[in-house]
């Protein structure tokens, strides 16, 4: 078969894109980059079972590229990770790490936590610090009200309380 019907990659193997990374500086809480040492360190043990097949287990490289890719994704979060302790946040204002409870103008009170964009978790009401919601509560004291611009519609959120882990 002549050469110019090889495509370059059946050498090569399938290449994965690299994850990409956030413009945003990684702002994290130690918990977070606690979770993410953790999340390396599950990554590279299955990279060490896969790299150690058993009989003639053979490896599946598709799998093996895209774990080695989230290992080089996770090693640069942890590498960018700009640790930021709650305990230093102004106390009467809502700031990165706050517990921030809420009550919107229909008497719905909610909780949120504002933390690094790998922390957040909508379903725990845990926010990352650049998503629409936590810039809006971010400098807010208690008593003020803001305005969560959604899809849905504005909502006005009166803020409640305003609490940071010891």
């Amino acid at each position: 078969m002549s050469r110019a019907f090889v495509k370059e990659n059946d050498e090569q193997g399938n290449e994965l894109p690299e994850r990409p990374q956030s413009p945003y500086p990684n702002h994290i809480t130690p918990r977070g980059l606690d979770d993410l040492h953790q999340q390396l360190q599950t990554l590279e043990a299955a990279h060490r079972r896969m790299a150690e097949p058993v009989g003639n287990e053979l490896i599946d490289q598709d799998a093996k590229h895209a774990l080695e890719r989230d290992i080089r994704y996770v090693q640069d979060r942890i590498a960018r990770a700009i640790v930021i302790n709650p305990a230093t946040q102004p106390r009467d204002r809502v700031g990165f790490g706050a517990t921030v409870e809420t009550e919107d103008e229909t008497g719905v009170r909610r909780k949120f936590e504002i933390v690094g964009e790998d922390e957040a978790d909508a379903a725990a009401g845990r926010l990352s610090w650049v998503s629409p919601l936590a810039r809006a509560l971010t400098d807010a004291a208690i008593g003020e009200t803001v305005v969560w611009k959604r899809p849905a519609g504005d909502l006005e959120l009166e803020i409640q309380s305003i609490h940071y882990p010891d």
